[in-house]
């Protein structure tokens, strides 16, 4: 037997899926966020670099930081605070 692939992105057929009209604009990967602005992950299926981990869609947090091209943003998940890394065109502001 032929062991299952478990990608990045293995049993998101619906979770990401975008209509071919629906491509973000430029201007979408060339956002800046100040350091403790309110934000929402919502991952953009165009883009897989610096994607955030599906479970965390529709979650508000706040900038902590920056790393490189990507964003720092801590969200409480239930009583933890956890650091997510994401690229720009995963966020919006909240």
């Amino acid at each position: 037997m032929v062991k299952k692939s478990r990608g990045f992105r293995s049993g998101t057929r619906k979770k990401l899926r975008q209509k071919p009209s629906n491509r973000p604009a430029i201007t979408k990967f060339l956002r800046t966020f100040k350091r403790d602005e309110k934000v929402m992950i919502f991952p953009e299926p165009a883009s897989q670099k610096g994607m955030p981990f599906p479970r965390y869609k529709g979650e508000v947090g706040k900038v902590v930081g920056k790393r490189g091209k990507s964003y720092l943003v801590e969200i409480i998940n239930g009583k933890k605070k956890k650091i997510i890394i994401s690229r720009p065109e995963h966020l919006k502001r909240a």
